[in-house]
This record gives C-alpha cells, structure tokens and sequence, in this order.
C-alpha cells in the first residue's frame, strides 16, 4: 500500500466516477449535519463543521474534499437546510460568515494535499495536516468578516477567531484520532 494514498483510496473507494460522486454526496451530508450541531453565536456560529472538513481532507485527498465542500455550498445555495441552523440560500455566501463558508473549500482542499504529500499516517502528521488549514481559515473568515461588517480589525478577530482557537486545536486531535484509528483498524 502506498504510504501517500488517501484513506479512501487504499479502501478502494476512489475507482470510479460514481464511487466519487456517492462520496461527495455522503460527505456534503455529514457536512451538512455538521452544521446542525452549533452553538449560536454573533455573528459566527461554532459548529462541528471544521471537524467534519478536516476528516474528509483526510481520508479523500485534496481535489475530492474541495469538490464535497463545493457540492455543500451549492446545496446550500440552492435553499437547502444544510448551513448552520438550518438555514439555506444564496445570500449566506455574501453574509458575514461567507469568509468561512467559502474558505471551507480551501480547508479541505489544502488538508487532503497535505496527506497526498505523506502526512497520511500516524497522530502527529494528521494532526499537522488537519491543524495548519484550520489555523488558516481563520485568515477569510475574519478579513470577510471585517470587509462586510462594521467591526474593527480587532473586533472582528474577537468574534470570528478567539472563541474558536481551542475548539480548532480540540477538532484537529479529534480528527487525528479517528483516521489515525481507521488506518490501524484497516492495517489489521
């Protein structure tokens, strides 16, 4: 088995091209129940959606990960209830947690790359892998954040950063554990 193969990929679950579209679609419905689990905050919510992205970035690999959050947003655009609290429509891609929403894309893409590069296997590089992009999607939610509202740079990195740093380490341990636990449960 390749030592820089995706999860997914060593289960055989990347083959064919509808063996891919069921894995968007099973992951934009976790992604989607993700962000059912919240704690209502203004303006950003925490949700487990981060956790949710992180896990797919590392167990499908980059190009499939970005296009399961891609899938997420659009049915979340098209009026679906899949956006936290249940919400759905286009104008959430243009509110104030748009930065995040659309920096999901980014998250998941760069957190499969990671793993595509060998940090694949073992607590510490999954951690690394699903830490560094959640670190990183701090920088569109709260630049967004400020751009359409009237916080300070200051204010908005008190809304849309302090709140969430430990949940952001918690999620990427939480993450780490579980496909660290699914590599060994396939090893065996």
């Amino acid at each position: 088995m390749n030592r820089s193969t995706t999860l997914t990929a060593a289960l055989g679950g990347q083959n064919t091209i509808l063996t891919q579209a069921l894995l968007v679609l099973g992951g934009s419905l976790v992604l989607g129940l993700s962000a059912q689990v919240s704690v209502p905050m203004i303006p950003v919510p925490m949700t487990l959606q981060t956790l949710a992205i992180s896990v797919i970035g590392l167990t499908y690999g980059a190009r499939l990960a970005a296009a399961t959050v891609v899938a997420y947003l659009i049915e979340g655009a098209m009026g679906l209830p899949v956006f936290a609290g249940g919400a759905g429509g286009a104008h959430h891609l243009m509110g104030p947690t748009a930065g995040f929403l659309l920096g999901f894309v980014a998250m998941a893409w760069a957190t499969g790359l990671m793993v595509e590069k060998g940090l694949n296997r073992g607590f510490g590089r999954l951690f690394i892998a699903a830490f560094v992009p959640a670190m990183a999607l701090f920088v569109p939610g709260a630049a967004w954040l400020w751009a359409v509202t009237p916080l300070t740079l200051s204010g908005a990195l008190a809304a849309a950063v302090l709140p969430f740093l430990l949940g952001a380490v918690v999620k990427a341990a939480i993450a780490a554990l579980m496909v660290t636990g699914s590599w060994k449960a396939l090893e065996r």
